[in-house]
């Protein structure tokens, strides 16, 4: 349906590695992966993402995951991402102003959008950036 995310959210993944949930992932969507979808870990948070290049249920898909019985014996559990106006942005060049912030994340070729306000925390290097629509936080 519209307007419902492309991307799922793996949750307690440290029991599978990458490469194995990568097959798994291939095997409960029947899809590609790289091809169809791509997946992305976050090890800090012990979370991956995938994100559906093609258009599929993404609900039933996470329904499918649930119930999968490697899934549960992994003790994962899947959910997805909700499409939110603000993301935040690590490893940002120290001294880079909000304005290259904006116009990088403005930038169509960066799959970006119309950046509504760019929040800069130097000490960290990461920035929350807000768009004006859903559309760009790709």
């Amino acid at each position: 349906s519209a307007g419902t995310s492309p991307s799922v959210v793996f949750e307690n993944i440290q029991g599978c590695s990458l490469e194995c949930l990568r097959m798994l992932l291939e095997n409960i969507s029947g899809l590609a992966v790289d091809g169809d979808f791509t997946v992305e870990v976050i090890p800090e948070m012990n979370v991956a993402v995938a994100t559906f290049l093609k258009s599929i249920d993404t609900e039933g898909f996470v329904k499918r995951c649930s119930q999968n019985k490697r899934v549960k014996e992994f003790k994962m559990t899947a959910r997805l991402l909700e499409l939110t106006q603000s993301v935040k942005v690590e490893n940002i060049p120290a001294r880079v102003s909000t304005d290259y912030v904006t116009m990088y994340f403005e930038s169509p070729r960066n799959g970006g959008g119309p950046v509504s306000e760019v929040q800069l925390f130097s000490e960290e290097n990461s920035a929350i950036v807000t768009f004006c629509d859903r559309k760009g936080n790709t």
